[in-house]
């Protein structure tokens, strides 16, 4: 039996309005994601992908295509029924310090979530605020605490609980660690891993950051310009990429140790965000994750 996507985009187009004048950010985007995977977009800032993220989770609607969750057209229904759709499809932002709200508490922020998908008891609410805490490795009692007392790692595992509320099948994840100290990063990272797992959810990672898409995605997109350019098997992307900017993107990550001679491949180790305990080897241009203890 062929799986089904749980989302798919077909010739997604978005134009913005700028001072008078379009900005194409989209040019025709078609990916399915399937449950369980998790699904890369990588390119550069200003190439797309934030945008199409948005799209994704409705947080911004299309100027032309198709997009479907769960096998239902989505971009066409109406409002309220589009927004109950789209409880489906949650996202972590980049910035765990911008993303809650510094006046509520995070109990409160995600048991908001979680009253959205219908459920009215705020005792039952707290118990699953509390689960969810524990899920992403923080105190029940943290739910009585506000934004400003959690590190950035913290806080990003309180956006990871928020996006869990509402119980979606669908998580983007916007360049989730890219704000967040090198000493943190693996272990948002595995923890998304551990949440994908019991969940069977799908990510649609969103990063600028080679090793990230490496360590964690089953396929990925390379974007530029709003196009798509480059989609498979993240090994085949990386290890024999077909598009000229493909090939751009893996020859501008940074390369320590680099050794070059006349006979062989080419071998460089590169840290994760400069983390030495997270190094990922380059040799005849594949990526290989060497570490992630932390």
């Amino acid at each position: 039996m062929t799986p089904v996507p749980v989302l798919s985009a077909s010739s997604i187009t978005k134009v913005f309005q700028a001072g008078g004048k379009q900005l194409t950010a989209l040019r025709g985007i078609s990916i399915a994601p399937l449950a369980g995977e998790t699904f890369g977009i990588i390119g550069e800032s200003g190439s797309g992908k934030s945008t199409f993220g948005r799209i994704a989770v409705g947080l911004e609607m299309p100027s032309s295509g198709e997009l479907y969750i769960e096998g239902e057209r989505v971009d066409d229904l109406p409002a309220s029924l589009r927004r109950k759709k789209f409880l489906r499809c949650q996202m972590i932002f980049q910035d765990p310090y911008s993303s809650l709200n510094p006046r509520l508490t995070i109990g409160k922020q995600i048991g908001e979530a979680i009253y959205a998908q219908g459920v009215l008891d705020w005792r039952q609410i707290r118990g699953d605020v509390g689960e969810l805490l524990e899920k992403v490795g923080l105190r029940r009692d943290s739910a009585d605490r506000y934004p400003h007392e959690f590190s950035g790692g913290q806080r990003q595992r309180i956006a990871i609980a928020r996006a869990l509320a509402p119980s979606p099948r669908i998580v983007v994840a916007d360049e989730p660690v890219s704000s967040l100290d090198v000493s943190i990063q693996a272990q948002i990272l595995d923890l998304l891993a551990s949440v994908q797992n019991e969940h069977l959810l799908c990510y649609i990672l969103i990063s600028h950051d080679m090793s990230v898409i490496a360590r964690l995605c089953d396929r990925v997109a390379v974007m530029h310009r709003g196009r798509i350019v480059e989609l498979g098997p993240t090994s085949s992307v990386i290890g024999t990429p077909q598009h000229p900017y493909t090939r751009n993107l893996l020859d501008a990550v940074p390369r320590l140790g680099r050794r070059r001679s006349g006979h062989g491949p080419t071998t460089a180790a590169l840290p994760t965000h400069g983390d030495d305990d997270n190094l990922i080897e380059i040799s005849s241009g594949h990526f290989v994750l060497q570490s992630t203890a932390m």
